[in-house]
C-alpha cells in the first residue's frame, strides 16, 4: 500500500524534483548575493561601509556616493559623461562589427567548398590557444604604425577578429540544412541575398551569444583604452574608474569605488537578461548536427 504521504488527491509527490527546485533556488540566491551587496554598499553611508563585522543590507541608504562619483570625475579634464559616451561607442561598435565579421567569414567555411578550407579552421582552432597578451605588441605596433593611436577606430579594430567568434558562429551554421540555401539559390537568389535574407535571421540565437560576450569584453576592458590612448577625452569608462580607484585617497573613496563598481555591472546585467533565452537557445543546440 502506498502511503498517503506520498499522494496528495491522486498525485504523486516528486521529492527528487522538490529537492532539486529547492537546491537550484539556493545556489541561485548565493550567485545573486554578491549582486546585492554590490548594490547595497553603493547606497552606504561612510559610517556604515567601515563597520566590523561587516553590514550585508544598507539601513540608511543614500545616494551621496553617486554624488561624489560625479564630483570627482567632473574635478578631471573632461566630464563624466565623456567617458560613458567612448565606452557605448566602442562597445556598440565591437558588438556590431564582431557579430558581422564573424558571420560573414564563418559562411564561406560551413557553407562553400573553398581550397584550404580545413587548414583555415585549424588555424582558427590553433587561434583558440593562444592568450590574448601574444597578440598585444603586435597589435599595438601596428595601430602605431597607422597612426591610429587616439582614435576610437584604435580602440575597436583589434577587438573585431576575434576566433572564438568565428568558430561559434561557424559551428552553429553547420546546422543550418544546405537544401534550405539550394532552394534559394534555384529561386534566383545570388550569394548575398543568401547570406542577409535567410542565413543571418537563422543564426540570431548565435547573434545573441555573441554580442553578449562582446559587450561584455569590450565595456569592462580598460587595457585598450590605457594603450592606444594618450588623451583624457579618449578615455573609456573602466580606465578613468580604475584611475579613480587607484589614486590617492583610495579609503575615503571606498563609497564612490562602490557607486562606480555597481555602474559598470548594471550594462551588463541588462544585455544578458535580454538576451538570456536566444543564447540559452544557442547552448541547447550546439551539440545538434545535422
Amino acid at each position: 500500500m502506498i502511503g498517503t504521504s506520498s499522494i496528495v488527491k491522486g498525485k504523486r509527490f516528486d521529492f527528487s524534483g522538490i529537492f532539486l527546485y529547492t537546491f537550484l533556488t539556493v545556489l541561485g540566491l548565493l550567485m545573486l548575493a554578491p549582486l546585492v551587496y554590490m548594490f547595497s554598499s553603493a547606497l552606504k553611508p561612510t559610517s556604515e561601509l567601515f563597520l566590523f563585522p561587516p553590514r550585508f543590507f544598507v539601513v540608511n541608504p543614500t545616494l551621496k556616493n553617486f554624488k561624489d562619483l560625479l564630483l570627482a570625475t567632473g574635478t578631471s579634464i573632461v566630464p563624466f559623461s565623456r567617458y560613458i559616451f567612448n565606452s557605448i561607442v566602442v562597445s556598440s561598435f565591437i558588438v556590431v562589427g564582431s557579430i558581422v565579421i564573424a558571420a560573414m567569414a564563418a559562411y564561406p567555411l560551413s557553407k562553400h567548398d573553398m581550397p584550404f578550407k580545413k587548414f583555415i579552421f585549424n588555424m582558427i582552432l590553433l587561434a583558440l590557444m593562444f592568450a590574448p597578451q601574444v597578440t598585444q605588441i603586435p597589435q599595438f605596433i601596428v595601430i602605431k604604425e597607422l597612426g591610429l593611436i587616439n582614435t576610437y577606430v584604435a580602440l575597436i579594430i583589434p577587438a573585431l577578429a576575434a576566433p572564438v567568434s568565428l568558430f561559434l558562429m561557424k559551428q552553429f551554421l553547420d546546422q543550418i540544412p544546405n537544401a534550405l540555401l539550394e532552394a534559394t539559390r534555384i529561386d534566383g537568389g545570388n550569394e548575398w541575398t543568401t547570406f542577409w535574407k535567410v542565413v543571418m535571421p537563422m543564426l540570431k540565437p548565435a547573434w545573441a551569444t555573441l554580442a553578449l560576450f562582446s559587450f561584455i569584453s569590450a565595456w569592462n576592458d580598460p587595457w585598450a583604452a590605457n594603450i592606444y590612448t594618450t588623451t583624457e577625452d579618449m578615455k573609456t569608462l573602466p580606465l578613468a574608474l580604475q584611475t579613480l580607484s587607484g589614486g590617492y585617497g583610495v579609503v575615503a573613496r571606498t563609497g564612490t569605488v562602490a557607486a562606480a563598481s555597481f555602474l559598470m555591472v548594471v550594462p551588463t546585467i541588462l544585455v544578458f537578461v535580454i538576451t538570456q533565452r536566444m543564447v540559452l537557445e544557442t547552448m541547447a543546440h550546439s551539440g545538434i548536427k545535422e
